[in-house]
């Protein structure tokens, strides 16, 4: 009897505490994709007029902002259609029209994924993994904000021309690739100071 009390209380403390994750140079990879998408997309900031038309079609009061896709406290806004796929730039910008206001749950789950089939996912966080009541609702609201302002979708690589954009990505494997090593030496220190540690 002793015996289990003691992996049950065992077993309970394993999941009181959780070791943080290890944050590798090399785990930083996608955000480093990520800054060099993001620092050639066009900004396109809204007007007064614009943001009351989005928030009033998606049935958001100003002065209460919540999320569009699962009406929990709003956070920040989130991109709609994905900035990124494939380490690459989908052609989408920052406007008004591929924006809503989301909380940090939802646009964590979400990702670079299509958010109709997102919402409707069993994904970790999606609100119909959460049991959002009126999902079907919030997606008919969306699919109406899409008609109501078109996104605009932007050929970044054909305006850019293949020298650029080949020069602009070779500078991103070259980013990524001193990471790899500066891992590698990394990992050495770290197994040297561990061995330190357990004299």
């Amino acid at each position: 009897m002793k015996t289990q009390t003691r992996r049950s209380a065992r077993s309970w403390l394993g999941g009181a505490f959780q070791m943080p994750s290890v944050q590798t140079m090399v785990s930083r990879k996608s955000s480093i994709t990520n800054a060099f998408v993001n620092s050639i997309i066009p900004i396109f900031p809204p007007s007064k007029a614009e943001i009351t038309d989005a928030l009033s079609i998606l049935k958001i009061d100003p002065s209460d902002l919540r999320c569009a896709y699962c009406g929990d406290r709003a956070s920040e806004w989130d991109h709609l259609r994905p900035l990124v796929m494939n380490r690459r730039p989908t052609g989408f910008v920052s406007e008004i029209a591929n924006l809503v206001p989301s909380c940090g749950k939802c646009n964590q789950s979400k990702g670079n994924k299509e958010w109709r089939t997102w919402m409707r996912s069993r994904a970790k966080l999606s609100p119909r993994s959460r049991g959002v009541a009126d999902l079907e609702q919030r997606i008919s609201r969306l699919e109406e904000y899409e008609r109501w302002k078109p996104a605009r979708n932007v050929g970044i690589q054909a305006i850019l021309g293949p020298v650029r954009w080949a020069q602009y990505w070779a500078c991103c494997d070259e980013v990524i690739s001193a990471l790899r090593k500066s891992q590698e030496l990394a990992d050495e220190l770290k197994a040297l100071v561990m061995k330190s540690c357990s004299k």
